[in-house]
């Protein structure tokens, strides 16, 4: 009984654990940040963060901007044929709009940055550790949290709200594109997409962007700093920030979703 017990134990203690150390480092972040704002000494070099704007953002405009299309396209292509049976294709579009926007975008951007971007910092910042560079900076005083940390988890946070917008973007145009040449008119897409869309639902996405960029972040860097055990040690921490990741945004983008919906002006 008590192993059985502890099987299914292990995972729960394992995520309440990941749980309360990224929520420490994100404390920490944020102490950072706010002696950043009231001294100019302890600010990280803009050269640094612009970098990291860059690597998190420029660079995952490919892959960000091809699975939003293809998110798109299938989901209107699947729609048109089920709404093709009611005579209501126009809604095709609306629908692909607001899920999208709702759902898919933001969170097929965290997914994507989690694999790309996050397990790239986690090797990284894992590899300075096992080879103590990181030991070296705390010699120095150089605090490895403002200097490595941070920067990397401020671009994260900027960056994803901007890559979801895209993905919304290049999503709805191929969706849009792929109804109309199943023969839906554009007149009536149009006019679903305006009268269905509120800007409450774009602030929607974007808020899940940021959430979904800085717990991405402060999960990759956080395993990254914790990784032991050479070479061996920063292929586990890797896919373990990847798998905390991936189950991060799943899991907050359930309940932000249920408190997004409970404060929509609409229901008001």
């Amino acid at each position: 009984m008590a192993k059985t017990l502890a099987a299914f134990g292990a995972p729960l203690s394992g995520l309440m654990l990941e749980t309360g150390k990224a929520s420490y480092l994100a404390w920490r972040l944020f102490a950072l940040a706010a002696r950043s704002v009231r001294d100019p000494k302890a600010r990280v070099p803009r050269r640094d963060f612009l970098w990291q704007c860059y690597f998190v953002g420029v660079q995952s405009l490919p892959v960000v901007m091809t699975t939003g299309a293809f998110a798109g396209m299938v989901l209107a292509y699947s729609f048109y044929f089920q709404f093709q049976q009611f005579g209501v294709q126009s809604l095709t579009g609306a629908l692909v709009t607001k899920a999208l926007v709702w759902q898919l975008g933001p969170v097929l951007a965290g997914l994507m940055l989690a694999g790309r971007v996050g397990c790239a910092m986690t090797a990284e910042l894992g590899s300075m550790v096992v080879t103590e560079q990181v030991d070296a900076m705390k010699t120095m005083g150089v605090c490895p949290i403002r200097a490595l940390v941070l920067p990397r988890v401020a671009a994260f946070t900027l960056m994803t709200p901007i890559l979801t917008m895209f993905a919304n973007a290049v999503g709805i145009g191929a969706g849009l594109a792929i109804t109309v040449a199943l023969g839906a008119d554009w007149h009536f897409l149009n006019e679903q997409i305006t009268h269905f869309m509120v800007p409450y639902d774009y602030v929607y996405s974007i808020s899940k962007g940021l959430v979904f960029g800085l717990v991405i972040g402060v999960i990759s860097c956080g395993r990254g700093l914790e990784t032991t055990g050479g070479a061996e040690g920063v292929g586990q921490a890797t896919t373990q920030a990847n798998v905390w990741s991936s189950i991060s945004v799943l899991i907050i983008n359930l309940l932000m979703t249920m408190g997004l919906v409970f404060f929509d002006p609409k229901g008001w």
